[in-house]
């Protein structure tokens, strides 16, 4: 089917017969993939659901807020839950549902952006040198050793320091610091296929290395890369809060999960355990989502992984 605009004639991509039941098959099959993964996976479908109710939390924040995170509301310090305030507000008198609310997004954008940094630089290094072998990987390997020697928090913490506190300096800290075991996991998964024969055919006609590398060998690992990123995710919500809990995370004003854990909030608990309550609520459920929709991603995408875990070493 095409479609006329004065004397010419456009195409339609999707204006044919058979591009229309193409597409509606692709659709059917995503519809029959995700009622499997459900049907097989309900904790995973679960976690799943989770994590989709906080990103639209974070994107709809403005809307699903009663307050701005920094408001200070005329109820007063200290007010309990109630009708007024759902979660009640804080020792300062801000509305606790709107800043957990708004903290959603700080966790989510650091979370996602350091997971998927992490993953991406180790995924890159570790295929690097393990495809390429000799020096390099020598060296990439005693590198990622001398960094697996520092607790995570500890080489977070140093990294923030010398940066700077900042939400992106964060976001470098906590991506870098994920970096050595995600080269040690993709250098393994590339060790046991760089050797495969369709890699040796693509370089007996002469294909480059990084044709090779790129178009050959990283579609093997993409299960692999997707189950760290998910696994990591998960660690990165609880390493910025950690981070925040102990003043050298996301600066204010942006709300954090673990800042409203962390400070002057402390002296408060006994007198007021809402004001810790609701926000390790929130990064518990958030942890628990990202942690069963992982496991689950982790069986269906490769059942050989089953039980073994590719979370962030200890902090």
């Amino acid at each position: 089917m095409a479609e006329r605009f004065g004397s010419v004639v456009v195409a339609s991509p999707l204006g044919t017969p058979g591009a229309q039941r193409g597409l509606l098959f692709r659709l059917a099959q995503a519809g029959r993939g995700v009622a499997d993964f459900v049907s097989q996976k309900p904790l995973g479908a679960a976690g799943g659901a989770i994590i989709i109710v906080f990103i639209v939390t974070a994107i709809l924040a403005p809307v699903i807020a009663p307050y701005y995170h920094e408001d200070f509301v005329a109820a007063g310090r200290l007010v309990p839950p109630g009708s007024d305030h759902l979660w009640g507000t804080d020792h300062v008198g801000r509305d606790i549902f709107s800043r957990v609310v708004y903290g959603t997004r700080v966790s989510l954008v650091v979370a996602l952006s350091a997971g998927g940094l992490g993953t991406t630089l180790g995924g890159m290094l570790g295929l690097a040198s393990a495809y390429k072998g000799g020096v390099l990987d020598a060296a990439v390997q005693r590198a990622m050793e001398v960094l697996l020697a520092f607790p995570v928090l500890v080489l977070a913490m140093t990294i923030v320091a010398v940066l700077g506190a900042s939400m992106v300096n964060v976001i470098v800290a906590i991506g870098l610091v994920l970096v050595p075991q995600v080269v040690r996991v993709m250098r393994a998964q590339v060790l046991g296929v760089k050797d495969e024969q369709y890699v040796e055919a693509a370089r007996a006609v002469g294909a480059t290395d990084l044709r090779i590398m790129l178009r050959h060998v990283l579609p093997q690992c993409v299960a692999v890369y997707l189950i760290l990123v998910t696994a990591h995710v998960a660690w990165a919500i609880i390493v910025e809060a950690a981070l925040s809990f102990l003043g050298v995370g996301v600066p204010p004003p942006n709300p954090s999960w673990g800042a409203m854990m962390s400070g002057t909030t402390r002296s408060f608990w006994e007198q007021a355990p809402w004001i810790v309550v609701f926000p390790a609520v929130a990064l518990s459920l958030a942890v628990f989502g990202a942690n069963l929709f992982g496991d689950a991603l982790r069986d269906v995408l490769d059942p050989r992984l089953r039980g073994t875990s590719y979370g962030a070493r200890g902090a």
